[in-house]
């Protein structure tokens, strides 16, 4: 196996993981799940919902998606920041392309690589991430 396929092989397993831990959200419309791996250890993980003491409710009455609900990569990289790590040069695996905002969070993080499975309706956060030279990755788990 050479040093492609066991790079696939380890993205492959860190997006399983990130779906898995995409379980944890109480969203409905949408489970999104992130991992932010360096050096072959996870740094910090998040998944997409309401901010620490608020209801785990994310939609409202027409099944829309409350403005303060967080993204799975905006937790991921606030939980990197409170923490003694850094964010410098890691990567980010994430079951669904990253938005706009959450790309811009991306960038200033010094995260140099993303990978994902699905791609999101929006693709400016992709077309923003390759804009800033990082390496933007879609591995099908199946």
């Amino acid at each position: 196996m050479n040093t492609e396929q066991k790079q696939i092989l380890l993205d492959q397993r860190y997006l399983k993981m990130a779906a898995i831990w995409a379980q944890n959200s109480y969203c409905k419309r949408r489970q999104v799940g992130a991992l932010l791996v360096k050096d072959k250890m996870i740094i910090s993980d998040g998944y997409n919902g309401t901010p620490a003491g608020f209801e785990n409710i994310c939609e409202d009455e027409n099944n829309t998606s409350k403005p303060y609900v967080l993204h799975a990569e905006a937790n991921a990289i606030t939980k990197v920041a409170k923490s003694s790590n850094s964010s410098e040069g890691a990567t980010m695996y994430v079951t669904s392309s990253p938005c706009l905002e959450c790309a811009k969070l991306i960038i200033q993080a010094g995260i140099k690589r993303v990978v994902f499975t699905d791609k999101y309706r929006l693709e400016a956060g992709i077309e923003l991430l390759e804009r800033a030279h990082i390496e933007v990755v879609q591995v099908d788990i199946d």
